[in-house]
């Protein structure tokens, strides 16, 4: 064991006057040093590579391998997460079984249908290219903090598809005609700013550009806005045929980014998910690989067969579909969605599938669900379902699922195990501790699933099931 490792590993145990909060943020602090040096390096630039190889290697670095070794890089990346998880938790003193060093059984990473131009969703930002013109749109190599951005182009990406390249190039050839200067970063002076594509399996475009608007008159705004629509209803922008186009400002003087304005279309995408019409709105989240979701949602379906008279408490739900696709499964589903757009999306796919026994409610989980679950019958079996953003849940909802008795199966959904979800998943499996407020029988992890929705990355969505 390594000074840091065993250090961090300490800090738990450590009751020298430290509060949990301070606790907690050493902890965090040291295992990000963890995860940072153990992380290993891909690729070593060669001072000949070119920009192109150069955004690959950030957005896709795994695209210089098969795909099978591909998979297999994964697999053996999530192992080294759960013998990581499983030393944690067990100097935390939960009592894990014995699946040979491993937080968990873990199957084969199930490989994504679709493996090439897979997005749904892709964003594209405005800066300085490799030749210094200001007014290139794709994607950043470099990092902000040492000045060192250029974005380039990203029509050689593996996994953005044609459509979402071609709504880029027109953008970029827009805002370069256009006499206003790009808004480089906020802070400074300029208008034009990021552009987001949104796609479902129909072939419907939705495009979402953000404008700043600082030292425009109103009406200088609303004329540059519409030239934008002009172009890409009736000019050369017609060629992206979209579907949607959305405008979103940026007002300095509340330095706040307005809710998106429809410019042209429909408001929404209708997305098709395991047999369920699925209404997308600009602000919500959709799994980027629809194919490799519906994969992801089968294979949740499995980890909670014969739950009939279970109820289902759906957390971080987004636009319902994981609550919705299982709602057969359950007596009834309760879903918990931070964004109203979300849940407005939800409740519309729930009425227009014709589910009758889910609820969707709007608010944030950690104050929601400790109240909703203290108002069950401890009789009940509640199965939850979280698939928390990248920072993880809130330390409230851990305690509420772990405080809450009848809540005897839970699956996390998590796209960075090695992160914030790695603090979650060994709070809800570690001893008691009353200075932490944890009081609730430990979980006890079953097994995992691992399905690669990001093919060419390093990334994969894993699902693991914990009972007690």
């Amino acid at each position: 064991m390594t000074p840091l490792l065993m250090s961090w590993r300490c800090v738990p145990c450590c009751r020298s006057g430290l509060s949990w909060c301070v606790t907690r943020m050493i902890t965090q602090t040291v295992l990000r040093g963890v995860h940072k040096k153990n992380k290993k390096k891909l690729i070593n630039h060669s001072p000949a590579a070119s920009w192109e190889e150069r955004l690959s290697d950030v957005c896709t670095p795994l695209w210089r391998m098969e795909y099978k070794e591909q998979l297999k890089y994964k697999l053996e990346a999530l192992q080294k997460v759960l013998r990581d998880l499983c030393l944690t938790v067990k100097e935390r003193g939960g009592q894990l079984p014995d699946y040979n060093g491993l937080f968990c059984l873990l199957q084969e990473v199930l490989p994504s249908p679709v493996i090439y131009g897979y997005r749904n969703k892709s964003t594209f930002s405005v800066n300085l290219g490799p030749n210094g013109d200001p007014k290139t749109v794709g994607n950043y190599v470099g990092n902000e903090r040492d000045r060192s951005i250029v974005c380039v182009r990203t029509d050689h990406l593996l996994n953005i598809p044609v459509k979402h390249k071609l709504v880029a190039k027109c953008y970029e050839d827009y805002i370069r005609q256009s006499p206003l200067p790009p808004c480089l970063h906020f802070r400074d002076e300029g208008h034009w700013h990021e552009i987001i594509v949104r796609t479902n399996s129909n072939g419907d475009v939705m495009a979402i550009f953000t404008f700043y608007t600082k030292h425009l008159p109103q009406d200088k705004v609303l004329s540059h806005i519409l030239s934008l629509k002009e172009y890409f209803t009736h000019g050369p922008g017609s060629v992206c045929n979209l579907t949607s186009l959305y405008c979103q400002q940026k007002n300095p003087a509340t330095n706040q980014i307005s809710p998106p304005l429809l410019l042209h279309g429909s408001p929404h995408l209708t997305e098709r998910v395991l047999g369920l019409d699925l209404r997308v709105s600009p602000t919500t989240f959709l799994q980027i690989n629809t194919p490799g979701a519906e994969l992801l949602y089968t294979a949740l379906g499995n980890l909670v067969k014969n739950r009939s008279k279970s109820i289902l408490f759906d957390v971080c739900c987004g636009t319902g579909v994981i609550g919705l696709s299982l709602a057969g499964q359950f007596q009834e589903v309760v879903g918990i969605e931070l964004v109203d757009d979300a849940v407005c999306d939800a409740q519309w796919n729930m009425t227009f599938n014709g589910v009758e026994n889910c609820q969707f409610l709007v608010g944030r989980a950690e104050k929601l669900l400790p109240k909703l679950l203290s108002e069950r019958n401890n009789t009940e079996h509640v199965v939850a379902v979280v698939n928390p953003p990248r920072a993880g849940l809130h330390p409230h909802v851990v305690r509420a699922l772990r405080n809450c008795e009848n809540v005897r199966t839970l699956i996390f959904v998590t796209c960075k195990p090695e992160g914030e979800a790695g603090r979650n998943l060994t709070e809800l499996c570690c001893a008691k501790s009353s200075e932490q407020k944890i009081l609730g029988e430990s979980f006890v992890p079953q097994e995992a699933v691992a399905v690669d929705l990001f093919p060419h990355t390093t990334h994969c969505e894993l699902a693991l099931l914990l009972t007690r």
